[in-house]
């Protein structure tokens, strides 16, 4: 993985884009740092009575657009930077399907695998108080991320509510149905990947059915992608995790990869494999589509270099570095970039809390019919500016769409101390 500070990505993002763009240069720079930024150290009881300390974040970058909104993570490496990168990507996720949010993001640096279930909650607990005075239906939205789930999503409102003496369930998005979460929310990232991903071989004239896929990092996203991919007639050829990856030449059965990684805990090993391969290989495998589903910086100018693939559909936050898009492009190999294509997992926290606040449940066949029309009317918004301005790619204009859509609403509401 390239050692490339995410916040300085963003801003170059950003910057590439400006160029595009009629916004004033001092809108631009506003909209290139946070608001504000909670860096707070949890001290919390282990289970065997010792005291044990968490650096932990909250990053506000905009909220022009409406309220605060995004995952918090559990990491060993969450840095203030990555926060404040995440929560500048969020914004514009936001703005990119037109969803009325701002960006927001936090983390705690830990791993809990290392830790018990009553010392997760501990440390979710803690967290929650310290977001407290931050956090509200109305003001900042936080949902799950990297190690995080329903269950840490339940502790943090359960502590809130319980705090504010109040019952208030769009506090949080990412929630158990059964404490107010929507249907299809877990497969919203995967589903929307798929989605781009039709979307652009379609534009392309080819259409995914039979296009070879390669899904770096199997978690919820990746692993839901690959198998909605399948579902829609691709062919998923190579899969990877953390610990290796496998790869079928004629194709994977991917339910069956799926199963075998909830037994295992790793997707190598699965016995319908031609072979394993690092991910270094599955980056660069020859196949048609590459989705890049696990942490950011996983493709560097090198490794984008080796990159075989003709479509990059990114499922994870920042997965190519600046140097990297520069090469693809180069290269003229189509990225969809990551404010899109995995923005349906902020389509449908939307979609829950509006169902929090009417106290309406929808169906799962009625969000993923409004998903689908919010993912591809994002796409062609993001094709149509591709095609009438001379950016060089779709990020470029994903940003474009996006930076608009911001600095129109801050000058709609004008600026006052």
């Amino acid at each position: 993985m390239a050692d490339i500070n995410p916040f300085e990505s963003l801003q170059e993002q950003i910057d590439d884009a400006a160029a595009y763009a009629d916004i004033d240069d001092e809108v631009i720079e506003r909209l290139k740092r946070p608001e504000r930024v909670l860096s707070a150290t949890l001290s919390v009881e282990m289970d065997d009575g010792s005291m044990e300390q968490f650096r932990a974040y909250r990053s506000q970058f905009n909220g022009d657009r409406g309220p605060y909104k995004g995952g918090i993570r559990y990491h060993p490496n969450v840095t203030a930077d990555e926060v404040k990168a995440l929560s500048g990507w969020m914004v514009y996720k936001c703005a990119v399907v037109d969803v009325p949010y701002g960006g927001a993001k936090g983390g705690i640096a830990f791993d809990p695998r290392d830790y018990s279930a009553s010392e997760v909650e501990r440390i979710t607990r803690a967290f929650a108080v310290e977001l407290r005075p931050l956090i509200g239906e109305d003001r900042d939205i936080p949902a799950p991320d990297v190690n995080t789930g329903q269950r840490e999503m339940n502790w943090l409102k359960d502590t809130y509510e319980t705090l504010e003496r109040t019952t208030e369930p769009g506090v949080v998005t990412g929630k158990a149905p059964s404490s107010g979460g929507s249907a299809g929310r877990v497969e919203a990232t995967g589903r929307s990947t798929m989605l781009v991903a039709r979307e652009v071989f379609n534009y392309l004239g080819g259409g995914i059915e039979g296009a070879t896929v390669a899904v770096q990092g199997f978690g919820n996203a990746g692993s839901i992608a690959a198998r909605l991919l399948d579902e829609a007639g691709a062919t998923v050829v190579a899969v990877s995790d953390s610990r290796g990856g496998v790869y079928a030449a004629d194709g994977l059965d991917v339910a069956a990869v799926i199963d075998h990684k909830r037994e295992t805990g790793a997707v190598g090993g699965f016995a319908g494999a031609d072979e394993e391969l690092d991910n270094e290989a599955l980056l660069t495998a020859d196949v048609d589509l590459l989705v890049p589903a696990a942490l950011e910086n996983a493709v560097d100018a090198e490794i984008a270099r080796e990159v075989r693939a003709d479509v990059v559909v990114e499922a994870a936050n920042g997965p190519l570095t600046p140097d990297a898009d520069d090469v693809l492009t180069d290269r003229d190999v189509y990225v969809v970039p990551d404010i899109l294509a995995n923005a349906g997992g902020v389509t449908v926290s939307y979609f829950e809390w509006v169902q929090n606040r009417q106290r309406f449940l929808w169906t799962e066949a009625r969000v993923n019919e409004e998903l689908e029309r919010v993912v591809t009317d994002a796409f062609d918004r993001l094709v149509e500016t591709f095609e009438r301005t001379d950016v060089p790619n779709f990020r470029t204009a994903a940003y474009v769409v996006a930076l608009e859509r911001v600095a129109r609403a801050f000058e709609e509401g004008g600026n006052w101390p």
